[in-house]
């Protein structure tokens, strides 16, 4: 197979046949924020807004270059994202503002444990 071959039909997470490293599988404790957007996961599912075969489309549409560069619940949350953009359930606009919200709020917690 030709790399243009291989980059135009193998999506990112298509790696059978290619030569790697050993795999390392490790047992680690998820953070709370994995743990949060598992939920969240389970959620969007539950309630029929995004299925499980959405969100791995929704990984794969990130391409190679994100895929790689993303940890495991990053890929999750920006897909989810992407989704919830085109589908117009939500607006980067109102992500941002909710972030800020989240850091002002992290941002009292700090200030309030310095005193």
């Amino acid at each position: 197979m030709t790399e243009t071959r291989a980059l135009v039909e193998r999506l990112p997470n298509d790696i059978g046949g290619v030569k790697s490293a050993p795999i390392q599988q490790v047992e680690h404790e998820l953070l709370p924020w994995e743990k949060r957007c598992h939920a969240l996961a389970d959620v969007l599912d539950f309630h029929k807004i995004i299925n499980t075969e959405e969100k791995r489309r929704g990984v794969e549409a990130l391409g190679a270059e994100m895929v790689n560069a993303l940890s495991y619940y990053e890929r999750w949350i920006v897909a989810f994202a992407n989704i919830l953009f085109q589908r117009r359930v939500l607006t980067p606009t109102e992500v941002a503002r909710k972030m800020d919200e989240v850091a002002a709020r992290s941002d009292d917690i700090s200030q309030a444990a310095k005193a």
